[in-house]
């Protein structure tokens, strides 16, 4: 155990957070996302919720400075009548450690999944809302 790191974040989470270099992504991705079948780097957070992890990730995690829309999310399917208020809870995580953080990019599904194939890692959680999905580009410190 060390001091001042939250629970949530596993050993091998807390690897590949310090093994990410400026530029590269990391997914946070819900229960429903296709994690295994994308990722280059599967990291298990199963029992855990998005926003818990989002909260304990930014912590320690500086998003890239140069990028205007470090955060991206994925975008509701045309026509799917679906609610999205955990994306208001994503806002209030970021807002809290980035205060001039930018509007969340939103990104097609499928262009999502291509993006999530080429990010660093994956982190498949056990989060049950739907289009609770997030990149987040690591900057420098």
């Amino acid at each position: 155990m060390l001091k001042g790191i939250p629970k949530i974040l596993s050993p091998e989470l807390l690897k590949v957070l310090m093994e990410m270099g400026h530029g590269d992504e990391l997914v946070i991705a819900d229960g429903n996302f296709p994690a295994g079948a994308l990722a280059r780097r599967l990291v298990r957070a199963d029992g855990h919720g998005t926003v818990e992890l989002l909260d304990a990730i930014l912590r320690f995690f500086p998003l890239d400075q140069y990028d205007p829309n470090p955060v991206v999310l994925m975008q509701v399917v045309p026509g799917d009548k679906v609610e999205t208020p955990i994306w208001d809870e994503y806002r209030a995580v970021v807002t809290k450690y980035y205060p001039e953080a930018s509007e969340f990019k939103h990104v097609e599904r499928f262009a999502f999944y291509e993006r999530a194939k080429q990010a660093y890692a994956v982190v498949a959680t056990g989060e049950a809302a739907l289009y609770a999905n997030l990149i987040l580009k690591k900057g420098v410190v």
